[in-house]
């Protein structure tokens, strides 16, 4: 019986089947703004991903759209008699530590990236993920999650400047070599892609530097793939390392979870 799990952003929903040995059989993402206003649209793209499938009546996702879960909790109750449980709700402690004053403040998809990580890698790590915020979390190789950071993400910042500044154009950031622009495309694009390089760059060195250790950097997200050339270090892009965090989760409490 295959095992349904997701991963809830502010930008984008990705859910995955994976079988009994945790491996992923398919996938599939998609805009959650744009399925959050139709429930009708989401039960449809939900049941035509599962058609056929028989899934174990558990089903665990991260998510920071509380909204955007209940929909989903309750069409997967409702069409095929599974229970979703947040990722929050799970014992994570025998895979990673949390050090934070508040426990409750990191958000579950920060969960994941660092448990998958951390499984993975077996590394002192950053997670930079270029979801609706930026966040950076560090993570050490012997599983203690040690905080992160939080920037405005690269979508909503441009989304934000259009909106609010009448002259401002609409536009989709992209590699830039130079960094004067001629025209106000070129500058806009000057300002988020070199503005978000040295953001990252800047705050990589300042987590090594405060910490005195080095770290193993990986990149996923939407824009994970666009600073190839413009970070200063090398870095990993693994855009699966969130999926990849929930399916050792979901392994850690499988008793709980195989009836």
């Amino acid at each position: 019986m295959n095992i349904l799990i997701g991963d809830i952003g502010n930008t984008v929903t990705k859910i995955c089947l994976i079988d009994e040995n945790k491996f992923i059989i398919k996938k599939k993402f998609f805009l959650t703004s744009k399925q959050i206003t139709s429930e009708k649209i989401l039960k449809k793209k939900i049941r035509f991903f599962l058609k056929n499938e028989f899934i174990n009546p558990i089903a665990l996702f991260s998510s920071v759209v509380p909204k955007y879960e209940k929909i989903i909790k309750k069409l997967l109750k409702r069409f095929y008699k599974t229970s979703l449980i947040e990722l929050k709700e799970k014992k994570i402690k025998k895979i990673i530590r949390i050090n934070v004053s508040n426990k409750k403040q990191v958000g579950s998809d920060r969960i994941a990236n660092s448990v998958g990580v951390y499984k993975k890698y077996k590394n002192n790590c950053i997670v930079v993920d270029f979801g609706t915020a930026t966040t950076f979390d560090v993570v050490t190789k012997r599983g203690i999650y040690s905080g992160g950071v939080i920037a405005p993400g690269i979508h909503l910042s441009i989304k934000s400047l259009t909106t609010f500044a009448d002259q401002i154009p609409i536009f989709s950031i992209k590699k830039q070599k130079k960094v004067i622009g001629k025209n106000t495309f070129e500058a806009l694009n000057s300002g988020f892609y070199w503005g978000y390089s040295g953001l990252i760059n800047n705050i990589i060195t300042k987590i090594e530097k405060e910490t005195q250790k080095k770290y193993k950097v990986i990149f996923t997200g939407g824009y994970a793939s666009l600073f190839k050339t413009s970070i200063s270090r090398p870095f990993t892009v693994d855009k699966n390392i969130t999926i990849s965090g929930i399916i050792e989760i979901y392994r850690e409490n499988i008793r709980s979870f195989i009836k």
